[in-house]
């Protein structure tokens, strides 16, 4: 069976797997996907939803290069949500609950629909070096499998350690083991680990609660959706969430009990989620509030679990059901599964390149939480980008590297390998400087063209873009050349609380103005009539109108982008060294050598290094 090399080895089947593994299989690479569980492919380990703030973003973006992440948060959606809609655009953020069940099932039936694909259930214990190039993996079974390119996208099952209470076992999830053996060998090639550690709240019977004392959290009333397919369609019916909250008597209960638990007393020393604390992390930290929200979240239509999001914790059980007891609707609840944390091993990022390819071992690439992120989303992209340029390395290609002002994913590898991390990772719009050019409604614009030329985004993505952006510039220039009628314009000025203007110029300068909105100036009869005319969609319509109220921010990111593209553009040799170089400060020459950047850009980005240092390099590298 395993007579023949494969091209692409992927090694997990999580989000950050089935992604590498798609992209792979698409790209015409012969792919396996080895996991320990086939059952539990594309499996949402902790909270059944997709995207939220500056994720759903990413999600967009997979999307749009091709990745199957946002087809099946929308095939398998129960509630759709725009957020920050009162903010400016660069801020709106898609975010679906899914059906859990659906969603790994929905994973599992595309994976085996694409060409290409072989699986096989196995752990894989080790792997295959030589002369410091991957040449495959070594499973628990015994098999030596061959390949090209192996993609290790393990999760938190690298020595997964579960944390109830006082009770700790191994396993990467709860009801599945932890996998052994992998950080051992990549310790003996001379990588270097770390511990993360991470958790998950109970899940309860949502027969048992009291929905009626809690604040019903319905979906958007005219959903959009992730996916740019046309074929894909927004959501129908959906289902509510709820929120509820805690109080005194849970802080106290909880408080009460800090000595025995995990966090605390010493029995888990490795670092959280800043940004997803556990219940007691926030009782603790935030003790002056006497109060923390909680999303009561259903778990899929034809099941009665629910995912109580703000609840995680590492508490005994006896202590998790006191306290979750005394949150209002919660008096009757009955667990399905108390909360747990988990530890799990990760490799520091700086330990590969900017392909996800690894410094120390040719052809050898990570993604996901074994690189020190958390979050579905942030793992799938990772997953993603590991499987274009694994296959880029097979067929001797370009890799595919995406730059700060082009997406969230470059921002997100780029932060990782320049950067690294301490604590488990996650994406903010605050960490893009070029958030208003990477916006969630226009990833298509930005990155389908790319992934077309690569073979990756299929025809129709292409010509569905194409078709977008002529339709866009062509309604612009319309808006931008079209004069308006006085006694219309005034009507709508004095609708949203405008004074009327004295004479007649173009609708574009009506329409940039923060009150007027496009249901406003449809009412003018030009624009409705065009509109019309040419059969424009939704897409085009608000794309149009951010294009025109925005076009001054853009024009400036735009212009601070290509500033640094210019530096982007001067490469630095990878074996190039830094130590003749007197003017550089013994600090700047020891985080060179570590990190290896490849553009001044990226060295520009490295903690340490100063805009002196950049100036020296930049006279080295010549003008």
């Amino acid at each position: 069976m395993f007579e023949s090399k494969y091209d692409v080895i992927v090694v997990g089947g999580g989000h950050a797997g089935a992604e590498a593994a798609a992209a792979a299989a698409n790209l015409g690479a012969k792919t396996l996907l080895v996991t320990m569980n086939l059952q539990t492919i594309g499996q949402m380990s902790c909270n059944p939803a997709m995207g939220g703030i500056a994720k759903g973003q990413i999600v967009r973006e997979i999307d749009a290069l091709g990745g199957y992440s946002g087809v099946v948060s929308d095939l398998t959606a129960i509630q759709f949500k725009m957020l920050n809609k009162s903010k400016g655009p660069a801020m709106w953020s898609p975010r679906v609950q899914s059906d859990r069940a659906k969603f790994a099932l929905k994973w599992r039936e595309m994976l085996e629909n694409t060409p290409n694909l072989d699986f096989y259930q196995d752990m894989v214990v080790g792997l295959i070096v030589k002369k410091n190039t991957i040449k495959g993996v070594v499973t628990g079974l015994g098999n030596k499998i061959y390949s090209h390119s192996v993609i290790l996208t393990n999760g938190t099952f690298l020595n997964g350690l579960i944390h109830v209470g006082d009770k700790n076992f191994g396993g990467g999830r709860v009801g599945e083991k932890s996998s052994v053996g992998i950080t051992a060998d990549l310790e003996s090639y001379g990588f270097k680990s770390g511990r993360m550690k991470t958790g998950t709240p109970p899940r309860v019977d949502g027969r048992s609660l009291d929905y009626s004392v809690m604040e019903e959290q319905p979906g958007d009333k005219n959903p959009a959706k992730f996916s740019y397919l046309a074929s894909i369609q927004p959501l129908e019916d959906q289902i509510s969430c709820h929120m509820t909250y805690t109080n005194n008597e849970v802080h106290d209960i909880m408080s009460e009990s800090f000595d025995r638990s995990p966090m605390f007393n010493g029995s888990i020393s490795s670092t959280g989620p800043r940004y997803c604390p556990s219940i007691e992390d926030k009782i603790h930290r935030f003790a002056e509030k006497d109060r923390h929200q909680i999303f009561v979240e259903p778990e899929g239509e034809n099941t009665v679990e629910v995912y109580v999001n703000g609840f995680s914790t590492s508490m005994p059980e006896d202590v998790q059901y006191a306290a979750i007891k005394k949150i209002k609707g919660f008096e009757n609840v009955k667990f399905f599964r108390p909360g747990y944390a988990i530890e799990y091993d990760y490799f520091p990022p700086t330990q590969l390149t900017l392909t996800l390819e690894t410094k120390l071992i040719k052809n050898l690439f990570f993604a996901g939480q074994i690189n020190g992120t958390t979050g579905y989303e942030e793992a799938a992209a990772q997953g993603l980008m590991a499987g274009i340029n694994a296959v880029a390395n097979v067929f001797e290609k370009e890799p595919l590297i995406l730059t700060r002002s082009e997406a969230y994913i470059g921002v997100l590898i780029d932060d990782l390998i320049t950067k690294g991390t301490e604590e488990p990772y996650r994406m903010f719009t605050s960490r893009a400087e070029y958030r208003t050019l990477l916006r969630q409604d226009n990833a298509d614009i930005r990155l389908t063209e790319k992934s077309y030329k690569i073979g990756l985004a299929k025809e129709e993505r292409y010509n569905r873009v194409k078709k977008k952006n002529v339709e866009v510039e062509g309604f612009v220039k319309f808006l931008n050349e079209t004069s308006f009628e006085l006694d219309e314009v005034n009507k709508i000025l004095k609708s949203v609380n405008y004074e009327p203007v004295p004479q007649k110029g173009k609708i574009d300068k009506i329409y940039s103005r923060p009150n007027v909105k496009q249901q406003d100036i449809r009412k003018l009869a030009p624009v409705e009539n065009y509109i019309q005319a040419n059969k424009l969609d939704n897409e085009v319509l608000d794309q149009t109108e951010i294009q025109i109220k925005y076009k001054g921010y853009i024009e400036k990111e735009k212009a601070n982008a290509d500033k640094l593209q210019r530096l982007e553009d001067i490469k630095i040799p990878n074996n190039f060294d830094y130590n003749p170089l007197a003017s550089l400060s013994n600090e700047a020459k020891e985080k060179l050598n570590k990190i290896r950047p490849s553009t001044l850009s990226q060295a520009s980005r490295i903690s340490g290094i100063n805009p002196s240092d950049i100036s020296v390099l930049l006279v080295k590298m010549g003008r």
